[in-house]
């Protein structure tokens, strides 16, 4: 593979979607200064080339309104066996992958696809839209009580120090006497890492009226945030189903909210960041 630093990966179909998705490339990659490669799969091998020329084709066309390089990348085979191989093999920054909502989906990122990003070494960026003008500027930090929680304060810093973004800390709200001690725990780590890394950020907690992963939709909203850190359930079993399903919810939500989807595997990340903050 032709070498590129930490580059956006997008999975590109030569729809209005996935231009949506390179919208959102563009504007990272500005801040970022990374390339973006746009990954096409065909059926055969012997769609490759001419495949090839004409993505080569439509980048050219693009690459007059965005700033930072694109490259083309064709291969054969299905996007769920190849896209984390692809993100990994090139130490991606992240994947930026659109999608049309709850019907998209499940075509796009069900629950086949959670698995694969839940095997992915970088993020997944799921988009419904083109970007806002302001990147990352207020992001929104589910606490709840799965111990991963805490894997998920790794990337404080990386957005912190890459965005200048501001976290607003969204508590859920349990009855149940564990699920609230591993809650408290949650954000009481939490709180404490981004004292000590000088990160801005208030704490809000939902009122239980609604389902926490609609409420947590509706506060997004309300606060104007840009986008939602989410933790992707690992090795989904048929035990992990209804987590898996509320995790569809909150990435395919009705309000069009960018998810960055997380990994929760150990806190040496792509763009170099470690949970100690270095």
């Amino acid at each position: 593979m032709e070498s590129i630093t930490k580059p956006i990966i997008i999975p590109w179909d030569f729809s209005t979607l996935a231009e949506k998705a390179l919208a959102n490339a563009s504007l990272i990659s500005n801040i970022l200064g990374r390339d973006i490669v746009l990954l096409h799969l065909v059926e055969k091998k012997e769609s490759i080339i001419p495949a090839t020329e004409k993505l080569k084709a439509k980048i050219e066309i693009l690459q007059k309104e965005i700033k930072q390089k694109i490259h083309p990348l064709v291969m054969s085979g299905n996007i769920f066996d190849k896209i984390s191989d692809v993100a990994n093999d090139y130490k991606a920054e992240m994947v930026i992958m659109g999608t049309h909502g709850r019907k998209g989906i499940q075509r796009i990122t069900g629950s086949r696809a959670l698995r694969v990003i839940a095997n992915s070494k970088v993020p997944f960026l799921i988009v419904q839209d083109k970007p806002k003008a302001d990147v990352f500027r207020k992001i929104v930090f589910p606490v709840d009580f799965r111990k991963e929680n805490k894997e998920k304060v790794a990337w404080v810093n990386y957005f912190s120090k890459n965005y200048n973004s501001k976290f607003l800390l969204y508590k859920r709200k349990s009855s149940d006497r564990s699920f609230k001690r591993r809650i408290t725990s949650n954000l009481l780590y939490a709180e404490t890492f981004f004292k000590n890394n000088n990160v801005e950020y208030k704490i809000h907690t939902a009122t239980g009226k609604k389902s926490f992963e609609k409420e947590l939709i509706d506060f997004t909203v309300e606060q104007e945030a840009d986008m939602i850190i989410v933790l992707i359930t690992r090795d989904i079993g048929f035990f992990d189903y209804m987590m898996a399903a509320r995790e569809q919810y909150v990435i395919s939500n009705p309000e069009k909210i960018p998810i960055m989807c997380i990994n929760p595997k150990p806190a040496k990340l792509a763009s170099g960041f470690r949970a100690a903050g270095g």
